[in-house]
C-alpha cells in the first residue's frame, strides 16, 4: 500500500487490536473479514463506493452497516467502517486491508493455541510441495474451477496432518487467491504471520486515560527494554488508584498505588 493507504489500514488495524482486546471471538472475526473481502472483490462499485473522498463519511459508515451489519458480528463491522471512514490512495487497497486483518485473525487463533510455529511451517511445507507438483499447482491455481473441489482437495491433503489454522488459511487461498498465483497467496500469509511475531504486545492498566506524552514516553521505554516495536493496549480501571501496571506476555511491572496498598496490608498481617 502507498499514500494515504497506509495511514487508512493503520487505523483499521487499531480497531482490529482493540476488537482483541476486548475478547472477540477472533476465528468468527476471521470469517467475517474474508466474507466483507468477498464482497468487495465482488464489486468495483462498492469498493468505489467506499473509498470515495467527496462521499461523507457517515453514508459510507452506514453503507457497511446496511451490507454487512446483519450477517458479521459487531467486531467485523466496527472494523469495516473505522476502514471505510478513511482515506485512501487505490480503492482495491480497502479489499487487501480486510484481507491481512482476516490473515492475522487466524493467525491470533493459532498464537492463542501455542500453535504458531506450527502454522507457519505447514504453510511453508505446503508451499513447496504445491510448487514441486505441477498437477497440484495447476489444480489449485486454476481460473474459475470450482471452489468446492479445491477445498476438498486441500482438505483431503492436510486434514489431520497439518494444524488447523493451516488448513484454513490454505482453503481460504485456494477458494479465493483474489487474481494472484497460489504460491504469491501463501507468502502473503507467510508475511503477516512474520510481521505479527515480530511485533510485542502490552497491556497497560491505569487509572485514567495516558496523554499523548505519556504514551510516547512508555512507547519508548518498552521498546528500548525489547528491542523492537510494542503495541500498547490501554486498560481503564479506576481501581488501581494510581499509577500503571504493564504486561507483557508472562512478564509484569506493577507499579499502581493498590499493588503498593496490597503490599502495606500483608506487611501488616505478618
Amino acid at each position: 500500500m502507498q499514500g494515504s493507504s497506509r495511514g487508512a489500514f493503520a487505523a483499521g488495524r487499531d480497531a482490529f487490536v482493540a476488537a482483541l482486546a476486548s475478547g472477540a471471538d477472533v476465528s468468527a472475526l476471521a470469517g467475517d473479514l474474508f466474507a466483507v473481502t468477498g464482497a468487495l472483490d465482488s464489486s468495483a462499485s462498492l469498493r468505489r463506493a467506499l473509498v470515495d473522498p467527496s462521499r461523507d463519511a457517515s453514508a459510507k459508515r452506514a453503507l457497511v452497516e446496511s451490507l454487512f451489519g446483519p450477517r458479521t458480528g459487531a467486531a467485523a463491522n466496527e472494523i469495516a467502517t473505522v476502514l471505510v471512514s478513511q482515506r485512501w490512495s487505490d480503492d482495491r487497497d480497502l479489499g487487501d486491508a480486510t484481507e491481512s486483518l482476516a490473515v492475522e485473525a487466524v493467525v491470533a487463533c493459532a498464537e492463542a493455541g501455542g500453535r504458531l510455529d506450527a502454522l507457519e511451517d505447514d504453510l511453508f511445507r505446503f508451499g513447496r510441495v504445491v510448487a514441486a507438483d505441477s498437477g497440484l499447482r495447476d489444480a489449485l491455481s486454476a481460473h474459475g474451477g470450482d471452489e468446492h473441489v479445491k477445498a476438498a482437495l486441500v482438505e483431503a491433503l492436510l486434514e489431520g496432518k497439518a494444524s488447523p489454522e493451516a488448513v484454513r488459511l490454505v482453503r481460504q487461498g485456494a477458494m479465493a487467491p483474489r487474481g494472484r498465483r497460489f504460491s504469491r497467496v501463501l507468502e502473503s500469509y507467510l508475511a503477516v504471520a512474520a510481521r505479527r511475531r515480530e511485533q510485542l504486545t502490552a497491556t497497560v492498566t491505569a487509572a485514567l486515560p495516558l496523554d499523548e506524552v505519556q504514551t510516547q514516553r512508555l512507547e519508548a521505554v518498552l521498546a528500548r527494554i525489547y528491542g523492537r516495536v510494542v503495541q500498547m493496549n490501554v486498560v481503564l480501571d479506576p481501581g488501581v488508584v494510581g499509577g500503571i501496571r504493564v504486561q507483557v506476555g508472562d512478564e509484569v511491572v506493577d507499579g499502581t498505588i493498590l499493588r503498593r496498598l496490597q503490599e502495606a496490608e500483608r506487611a501488616l498481617l505478618m
